[in-house]
């Protein structure tokens, strides 16, 4: 495995170089251009022993595994430079990329499938959209604007899911999610469904745009 994180094994192989340069740039495109600040994360591999996922943050009681911010590590603020970026990845070799959420954007988190048929109809009907991360575990998050957390339960009141089981979450202010192209937890790398732009990293939609659609597909997929 050769974690560098929490652990006493180190990797100095040319691909390790490699995919250390590969993710400083891309904590450099999401805190320069995007304007979004990131947060050094633990990663997580398969145990020799091949049981549970084992953690770099070094608890091997860790509950969550590769799938929580570093502790000891301090974020890269936005507007970090290539320069910056790189400086600091360089102190936390092999760490997941996150992205803290409440700050420049909330994040509504739905099952893939009714998240893939969604964004379809969304942007059929020309409504603004934010980017839209996909999980391995098979999560759709769509960015959306800060506040949509506290937000939630009134604006389902409001459209009349309130009482409706939906497989549907907010996630805002202390949550964090891992960011394309990290891995997540082991199971494999987050990818985009729809890539950030100048247009939509800065100014997500308002939750209530793409709320009503999420709640009926994802009601609809669960029934």
């Amino acid at each position: 495995m050769g974690f560098t994180i929490g652990g006493n094994r180190d990797m100095r192989s040319g691909s390790r170089r490699r995919g250390r340069t590969s993710e400083s740039t891309t904590v450099a495109e999401y805190t320069g251009l995007w304007g979004w600040d990131v947060v050094p994360g633990a990663r997580a591999a398969r145990s020799s022993g091949g049981g549970r996922n084992e953690c770099s943050c070094g608890d091997h009681g860790c509950p969550s595994p590769g799938a929580h911010p570093l502790s000891f590590a301090p974020g890269v603020p936005a507007g970090a430079t290539l320069d910056a970026a790189t400086a600091a990845w360089e102190q936390v070799p092999g760490a997941a990329v996150l992205l803290p959420v409440g700050r420049s954007f909330d994040v509504l988190e739905v099952a893939e499938y009714a998240g893939g048929h969604a964004l379809v109809r969304l942007e059929r009907m020309g409504l603004p959209l934010g980017p839209v991360a996909v999980t391995p575990h098979g999560r759709a998050q769509f960015f959306v604007a800060p506040g949509a957390a506290a937000e939630l339960p009134e604006l389902l009141y409001r459209m009349g899911w309130d009482d409706a089981d939906l497989d549907l979450r907010c996630l805002g202010p202390g949550d964090h999610i891992t960011a394309p192209p990290s891995d997540l937890g082991g199971l494999g790398p987050v990818r985009w469904l729809r890539p950030p732009t100048l247009d939509t990293a800065g100014r997500p939609p308002h939750a209530r745009l793409v709320l009503g659609t999420l709640a009926y597909l994802s009601h609809r997929a669960g029934a």
